[in-house]
C-alpha cells in the first residue's frame, strides 16, 4: 500500500504525477484556501504533506494528526512551521533552499530599481491621462549606479544582490548580518561589514533579506526609519513582519524616506491600508521567486524531499532532526 500524502495547494501537474507514482495523493488542485481546521481535517490519516508558506503546522495541528511524519515546504522560508513543536512530535520539516536564490536576487534588484526610479508612480500618472508635457523634474528619482547599496541579511540571496550591485552597477556595497562573512565571500561581493546603525544611516538603497523570527520582528520600525536618509529607499523581499508596515507608511507619507518597494507584508495577503494610500511605494504580491523554472524547481525539490524520506529514510534538505 502506498503511503498517504496531502498536497495542500495547487502545484505543477507533472510534479503531482511524480508524487502519485509513490504516494496515494489527496491534492488541492482547485487551490482552495483552507482554514486551520480544514487543513487539520484534510491531514487525517496522512503521513506526509507538501505545504506552502500559507499552511501553518503547529502544536495544535500536530496533536490532531499523530500519524504525520514529514511536512515538505515549497519555500525557502518556513515561519509557517513551528519547528520546536514538530521536532518534539517527531515530524520532519524540509524546505527548498538554493533553487530560488538567483531568481529572488534578480527580483530584489528589479524592485530596488523600480522603487528608485519611481516606476509605479509614473505608470499610474500615465494611465490616468495626466501626462501632457515634459518637465525637468517629472518623476525624477535616484540613481542606482555608483550609489551605496545596504543589505540587511547577507545569506545566499543577499550575496546575490550584492554581486549584482557591485559588479554590474559599480555600487558601494555595505551589509549587516548576525555573523560577518568570511574574507573570501566579502571580496566576491565587494562588500564591507558595518553596524546596523551605520547601515541605516549610510545606505542610499536598503534591501532587507533576513529571515523572519521573533528576534527580527519589526527589525525596521519607526526608530530605524528615522535613522535613514530622507533620499533613501527601502526594499523588503524577506518576510512580512520584519518591517512595521504602519510605521513605514507614515514615513513614506511624511517623506522621511524617499520610497519603498515591498513584496512581502505583515499579515499578508492583507495589506496595511495606509500603504495603499501613499504614492511612493511599489507593491507586489510575494512574487520574488515567481519565474516558471524556479517555481517548478521548488515544487520538484519539495516532492523529492517526500520521496527520498519514504524511499530512503532521509530527506534532501531537512530543517530539523526529527
Amino acid at each position: 500500500m502506498k503511503p498517504s500524502l496531502l498536497v495542500a495547494r495547487a502545484i505543477f501537474p507533472e510534479v503531482l504525477q511524480k508524487l502519485e507514482q509513490v504516494f496515494d495523493v489527496t491534492s488541492n488542485q482547485t487551490d482552495e484556501t483552507w482554514s486551520k481546521a480544514q487543513l487539520t481535517n484534510k491531514l487525517q490519516g496522512k503521513v506526509g504533506t507538501l505545504t506552502t508558506g500559507t499552511d501553518r503546522i503547529d502544536a495544535e495541528v500536530l496533536a490532531a494528526c499523530p500519524q504525520l511524519k514529514i511536512c515538505a515546504n515549497m519555500a525557502v522560508g518556513y515561519n509557517n512551521f513551528d519547528i520546536a513543536a514538530m521536532t518534539a512530535a517527531g515530524v520532519l520539516a524540509t524546505n527548498t533552499p538554493d533553487v530560488l536564490t538567483e531568481t529572488t536576487a534578480d527580483f530584489g534588484f528589479t524592485l530596488m530599481m523600480a522603487t528608485a526610479r519611481r516606476m509605479t508612480e509614473s505608470e499610474h500618472y500615465l494611465r490616468a491621462g495626466q501626462w501632457t508635457k515634459w518637465s525637468y523634474d517629472m518623476f525624477a528619482g535616484s540613481d542606482i549606479h555608483g550609489a551605496t547599496l545596504g543589505i540587511l541579511g547577507m545569506g545566499r540571496i543577499g550575496q546575490g544582490i550584492a554581486k549584482r550591485g557591485a559588479h554590474g552597477f559599480g555600487m558601494n556595497v555595505i551589509y549587516h548580518n548576525r555573523s560577518r562573512l568570511d574574507a573570501a565571500s566579502e571580496d566576491a561581493c565587494k562588500a564591507r561589514y558595518v553596524s546596523k546603525e551605520e547601515l541605516l544611516k549610510t545606505a542610499d538603497h536598503l534591501v532587507l533579506v533576513l529571515p523572519y523570527s521573533a528576534s527580527s520582528h519589526h527589525a525596521i520600525g519607526a526608530a530605524e526609519l528615522a535613522l535613514m536618509k530622507p533620499t533613501a529607499t527601502l526594499v523588503n523581499i524577506a518576510r512580512g513582519g520584519i518591517v512595521d508596515d504602519a510605521a513605514l507608511a507614515a514615513a513614506l507619507r511624511d517623506r522621511r524616506i524617499s520610497a519603498a518597494g515591498l513584496d512581502v507584508f505583515e499579515g499578508e495577503p492583507a495589506i496595511h491600508p495606509d500603504l495603499l494610500t501613499v504614492p511612493n511605494v511599489v507593491l507586489t504580491p510575494h512574487i520574488a521567486s515567481a519565474s516558471v523554472p524556479t517555481r517548478l524547481a521548488m515544487a520538484n525539490l519539495a516532492a523529492d524531499n517526500l520521496i527520498a524520506f519514504f524511499t530512503h529514510g532521509k530527506a534532501l534538505t531537512p530543517l530539523n532532526a526529527a
